[in-house]
């Protein structure tokens, strides 16, 4: 290519990631940070040879049929079920993600939901700040315990064994539920079983898995209603895998008795009936959000795209 490449970089990153992206590329940023209206997003991205998106950029056959001159996608977070990956495939334009490097901040907002729906910090500083604490009752604000609990993990990959490392802190019996077995799982004193082995056994669950096909509404209500009286259920993997409506239900009816929810079915938009509810934790997506987590994927991304535009190997290529 004679000239620089055109790329565009569709939310505000960090200077350092801007200074190592401009000597290699001739680069439109979004300094507003904006969400464009997909009609923007078409528009901005025609003549564009690379792109550098989030997961709220629905990379598609639209979108592919518009960039005639597109080669590579790289998208600043680990999942990439927002990109058509065999469409870019069949067009010969390659696809990155950015893996591991959100893996121990992950795991630790994990934890974070977990402890604070087990042990009610939501409902409890709600309540506080209300200004309705006159009293302290032995029954007041009962939680379930943690130490020494069965902590059920779906998805026992990178973020799921880093939860399973953590739970031994707690004295935890570790269940998880994976496709193939886990080569770590004598090291973290984990044991395979069938799903729903797990959602009855598990005092905790936490999910873990990509979103695909296959793991949409992977927890609804035929699963929430397996699950132990009193359970706690987290989120930190994808919205859709769980059925937010038929969770809403179960942690008003039972028989669940929380969750701790960072992802959602068409997020940002939150299912009403989820607001509803007191005994569950939100957050809006923040699984990675440090700053050395967020700047390690941004950075990530693009050497990827340094590494395209100079004719090298990709570092963390995906396939269809």
């Amino acid at each position: 290519m004679n000239r620089r490449p055109k790329l565009l970089v569709t939310r505000r990153v960090f200077p350092e990631v801007v200074e190592r992206l401009q000597p290699h590329f001739e680069l439109e940023g979004n300094a507003d940070d904006a969400l464009w209206p997909r009609e923007e997003l078409l528009r901005r991205a025609a003549d564009r040879d690379a792109l550098f998106v989030v997961g709220s950029d629905r990379i598609d056959r639209e979108l592919l049929d518009a960039c005639p001159q597109l080669k590579i996608v790289a998208t600043g977070t680990v999942g990439y079920n927002h990109i058509d990956v065999a469409a870019c495939a069949e067009r010969g334009i390659a696809v990155t993600n950015t893996p591991d490097v959100l893996t121990e901040a992950t795991a630790d907002l994990g934890w974070a939901l977990l402890m604070a729906a087990a042990r009610r910090l939501s409902e409890t500083e709600r309540w506080l700040r209300e200004g309705r604490w006159n009293s302290w009752a032995f029954d007041q604000f009962l939680g379930a315990d943690v130490h020494g609990a069965t902590l059920g993990i779906v998805g026992m990959g990178r973020i799921g064994s880093a939860i399973a490392r953590r739970a031994r802190g707690f004295s935890m019996q570790v269940l998880y539920h994976n496709r193939s077995p886990a080569p770590n799982e004598a090291e973290l004193g984990a044991r395979r079983v069938a799903l729903d082995e797990l959602l009855r056994s598990a005092d905790h669950v936490v999910l873990v898995v990509p979103y695909t096909p296959q793991t949409h509404h992977l927890i609804g209500e035929r699963e929430l209603a397996m699950m132990k009286p009193g359970a706690v259920l987290v989120n930190i993997a994808r919205g859709g895998i769980v059925d937010d409506a038929a969770l809403a239900k179960a942690l008003r009816s039972g028989p669940i008795g929380a969750a701790g929810l960072d992802v959602y079915e068409n997020e940002p938009k939150v299912n009403p009936a989820l607001l509803e509810v007191p005994n569950v934790v939100l957050t809006p997506h923040i699984g990675s959000a440090t700053r050395s987590s967020r700047l390690g994927m941004a950075m990530l991304a693009a050497e990827n795209l340094v590494a395209w535009a100079g004719g090298q190997p990709l570092r963390t290529p995906v396939s269809a």
